[in-house]
């Protein structure tokens, strides 16, 4: 486990950024930079330094990553509806943003820790997926993220910056927004508290590979110690598939809730199947701990004492 370092955390007021942040600020001097484009300032953990400032201003986040030991770029335009509503804002966030961050670490000797995602693959048929897949995105989001990919690699080859990119699947859990850009399970399980209808876009048989929160966050924490992993890219994934259909009966039985499915039509740049092959990353020492199941209920509960949405 890292231990008395500094630790930098973009995106740290965001739903996995916070995660990152909590888990390690027990131990370690943690920063956390966002400008609460969708992060919440409460979600930062006590003790933690908070800066708000925005990845595409250099000036404002160049000298805490410089002094960085590691640092976890989670900040982001997630959405692959919102890259396709504002391609250009999300090139200048995702891209711009990590090319600064990278910029930042040529002055410094810290290890770079990149949110990646499995949009990169698109939809491709040849599951599990394995990494070296050659990346065909369907959506600016999914450009954006091999972009940076190849940036990384690039740093680290000629720089001799320590990186390593981790192509997350549908990872869920506590603190996702439920707005119309989050996630399929966040967005449910809000519906669900209210008995309103799940809308389900497509015909439901469409798959996901879902993973806990809790479980992304030990694969950081993994990839930052491992130096086997700088210059690579991992699958973070459970290494299995469920519908949407499954998935939205699960999560009406965990709440209890009096409702209906409802179907509506597929939406642009959406993959029909997704499933990542986990052999990579396991080589790390990682195994997904959280079943879907259990974190459904830990993530219902959060819902419910909260009344977050």
């Amino acid at each position: 486990m890292i231990k008395n370092k500094l630790i930098v955390v973009t995106g740290g007021a965001g739903f996995i950024g916070s995660h990152i942040a909590w888990k390690l600020s027990r131990e370690n001097d943690v920063v956390i930079i966002d400008n609460l484009y969708t992060g919440k300032r409460e979600n930062s953990p006590p003790g933690a330094r908070f800066i708000q400032a925005d990845i595409r201003d250099y000036r404002a986040i160049a000298e805490v990553i410089s002094s960085a030991d590691y640092v976890f770029h989670e900040a982001a335009v997630v959405s692959v509806v919102e890259s396709i509503e504002k391609p250009l804002f999300t090139e200048e966030v995702n891209v711009l943003g990590t090319l600064n961050i990278l910029k930042a670490l040529m002055e410094g000797s810290g290890k770079l820790i990149f949110a990646s995602s499995a949009a990169v693959y698109g939809d491709n048929p040849n599951l599990p997926l394995k990494e070296s897949e050659k990346p065909k995105p369907t959506s600016p989001y999914g450009v954006t993220k091999v972009s940076s990919e190849h940036y990384l690699r690039v740093f680290h080859e000629l720089y001799g910056i320590p990186t390593v990119a981790l192509r997350y699947f549908n990872v869920f859990g506590p603190r996702q927004g439920a707005n119309q850009y989050a996630g399929v399970i966040s967005i449910f399980i809000n519906r669900a508290l209210r008995n309103e209808p799940l809308v389900i876009f497509g015909d439901g048989k469409q798959t996901r590979d879902f993973i806990y929160v809790k479980d992304v966050v030990r694969a950081n924490i993994l990839a930052a110690e491992s130096r086997r992993a700088e210059g690579r890219v991992f699958n973070v994934a459970r290494g299995e598939r469920t519908t949407i259909l499954e998935l939205a009966m699960k999560i009406i039985e965990i709440t209890g809730a009096n409702t209906s499915i409802i179907f509506d039509k597929p939406r642009p740049g959406d993959i029909k199947h997704s499933q990542a092959d986990i052999e990579e990353i396991k080589r790390l020492g990682f195994k997904p701990e959280w079943s879907i199941e259990e974190g459904l209920k830990k993530t219902v509960e959060w819902y419910r004492k909260t009344g977050k949405s």
